[in-house]
């Protein structure tokens, strides 16, 4: 009785061992083509930035003058307001690594600057939009955050926001519209909110 277990014993040992080879074969090739892509990317040089999607704030249809006197809000207006002195771009889901090669190294300072003030653009619009809906601003807090979901942005809680204000007014199909922009989200959170789409606007 003895031996059988012990054959099977030995199958397993050695199949285990060739799995962990495997594994690590696979793990180092995986990182060598990491180096030799991060290699040509610092090699890269210097390309035009024209082609990137660079976001205006829309000043014109914002609610600028209106509870100018909300902490909450006068802090959104003072931080869109300062981040509309320099370029922004959704560069989410974009490696470093990718943003040299097609934009040359030394620009990846520039890019990066550039989409850390989107990622605090999103934020502040989504701040911005519940400030008002929870003032009773309801028509001014869905321009934010429409225009914040044009821009792309992955923060869960402007859409579902947003959800809430179409279903109030029964706009249902408006929800049915979200999605094909979140399908085209390049984030690790795109099928979180896909999903919420989803049953919000079959509710």
């Amino acid at each position: 009785m003895k031996f059988p277990f012990f054959a099977s014993f030995i199958v397993f040992c050695a199949w285990l061992g060739y799995e962990i080879h495997k594994h690590r074969n696979l793990e180092k090739k995986s990182l060598d083509a990491f180096w030799e892509k991060e290699y040509e990317a610092n090699r890269t040089r210097r390309k035009s930035l024209d082609d990137l999607d660079y976001i205006t704030i829309p000043f014109d249809t914002f609610p600028m003058t209106i509870l100018t006197d909300d902490p909450v809000i006068a802090e959104c207006h003072e931080t869109l307001t300062e981040l509309s002195k320099d370029p922004i771009v959704n560069l989410t889901g974009i490696s470093n690594t990718d943003l040299k090669l097609k934009y040359g190294a030394p620009n990846i300072t520039l890019l990066t600057a550039y989409d850390q003030r989107y990622t605090t653009l999103a934020r502040t619009l989504q701040t911005f939009g519940k400030a008002l809906y929870d003032k009773g601003c309801v028509m001014q807090a869905q321009t934010v955050l429409e225009f914040a979901i044009s821009t792309k942005t992955d923060v869960s809680s402007t859409y579902k926001l947003l959800t809430t204000i179409y279903k109030e007014q029964g706009e249902i199909g408006k929800i049915k519209k979200l999605i094909p922009v979140a399908e085209s989200l390049n984030s690790g959170l795109k099928n979180n909110i896909i999903k919420m789409l989803e049953e919000e606007s079959s509710n």
